[in-house]
């Protein structure tokens, strides 16, 4: 939806219009006729239909940035801006980091952070010059995965985790080992921009492995929110070698740690399935991304059944096989769906996700997202800093809601 608000293409002019007619039809006014060249009256129109109330558009746009919704906002909605007015969207890059037991890794963020406060969070976080040249944000290429994206990945893992995602220089089979002290200089060198991240690797006898990274999605920011980021998601499996069991483990290399304090007080492996657990039982927070992610994931790297022994290494190996082809074999592959979600359901407090739109940056490129899926957000009873809490709570396919799953008294925005 965002991407129809900030285009002037026919397509689009046709699609929106058809919109308007039906949210008049619900709101029992008549039908304005707008023409083409006001294609910006229509798209504001439309947006001012759709969220009648204020709160429905804070809730929104609350759920996608990980913060609490105003109560009160002056704040008009940049839906209708051009593409030059579009808040830009900054990039960054996070890893969903498989353990040796396949399980996820995840870090807690600190409360005072700007975005996602509290939240878990993938390790990751936005490019630095030093990653490599990226081009601005309003050219496709921005948002493609590349050298940039792939380093600041690898290199914001190292700084928040402590996990060194690098091989031998003379040996591209082995990942760089080093002293946990060692380790820790140049992670708090790293970060304070004492060095180049490059050439601390280098000086270990080392480079980055950017090959061991798996594209899985590219999320963007909708076009209303003013923190915007175009952000690369990728897998990295740790080697199974490292150790048969997480709790068992004996490279110190791969048990994360927090950075102190700095921007996460924890940092833990758990299985996928457990996280989203956790998240609905209220004892961690996931925003949309990250419930998203580890609900695919969770289909496939699963902990035994009750009563089994725990996986060896053949059975673990076979999830991660299973995973990288659910990864590759979809059409687009997931490396190269992007999403940038948008409201298609409004209930009560339930808000429902649409995940197939690419973002207006991409509109025309034949890029797109995931739609099958959506993503069922409610805005729970928990309160935050005088606020309720925007929290996912199930991943559904769209083919469902029509079935009576998850379906509720609401109006469609989206047909």
């Amino acid at each position: 939806m965002f991407s129809l608000w900030t285009s002037i293409g026919p397509r689009s002019y046709q699609l929106a219009s058809r919109i308007l007619a039906v949210a008049c039809t619900h709101s029992g006014i008549p039908s304005p006729r707008i023409p083409h060249r006001h294609f910006t009256a229509l798209s504001t129109h439309t947006h001012n239909l759709m969220f009648r109330r204020r709160k429905d558009l804070d809730f929104f746009e609350a759920a996608m940035r990980g913060a609490s919704p105003k109560k009160q906002s002056s704040r008009r909605s940049s839906s209708s801006k051009s593409m030059k007015e579009l808040p830009p969207a900054n990039p960054s890059a996070s890893v969903l980091l498989i353990s040796a037991a396949n399980h996820i890794l995840l870090l807690h963020r600190v409360s005072s952070s700007s975005t996602f406060a509290s939240a878990h969070v993938f390790p990751g976080g936005h490019c630095s010059p030093q990653d490599g040249h990226l081009p601005p944000p309003s050219d496709p290429s921005h948002h493609q995965d590349s050298p940039a994206y792939r380093h600041a990945a690898i290199r914001e893992c190292f700084e928040e985790s402590g996990i060194l995602l690098a091989r031998k220089q003379e040996n591209t089979a082995e990942l760089v080992e080093l002293a946990e002290q060692e380790r820790e200089e140049g992670r708090k060198a790293v970060h304070a921009e004492k060095v180049p991240f490059a050439d601390w690797i280098k000086q270990k006898g080392g480079r980055m492995d950017t090959e061991g990274l798996v594209p899985f999605t590219r999320w963007l920011t909708p076009a209303n929110i003013p923190k915007r980021y175009s952000t690369q998601m990728y897998l990295y499996f740790l080697p199974l070698e490292l150790g048969p069991r997480l709790g068992k483990q004996t490279n110190q290399m791969h048990i994360p740690t927090p950075d102190g304090g700095v921007e996460h007080t924890a940092a833990k492996f758990a299985w996928a399935g457990e996280w989203i657990e956790a998240a609905l039982k209220g004892e961690c927070v996931l925003f949309p991304p990250q419930f998203f992610l580890l609900s695919l994931v969770a289909d496939f790297l699963k902990p035994p059944l009750a009563g089994e022994r725990e996986l060896d290494t053949e059975q673990l190996q076979k999830q991660r096989g299973q995973l990288m082809e659910f990864v590759k074999g979809e059409h687009p592959p997931w490396g190269e769906k992007c999403i940038s979600p948008n409201p298609i359901k409004k209930s009560g407090d339930t808000l429902w996700m649409g995940m197939g739109d690419a973002g207006p940056e991409l509109e025309g490129t034949g890029r797109g997202g995931d739609k099958e899926r959506v993503l069922r957000v409610e805005l729970s009873g928990e309160v935050e800093r005088g606020r309720r809490t925007p929290r996912p709570k199930e991943v559904v396919m769209r083919k469902d809601l029509g079935a009576g799953k998850g379906e509720g008294k609401g109006h469609w925005w989206r047909m």
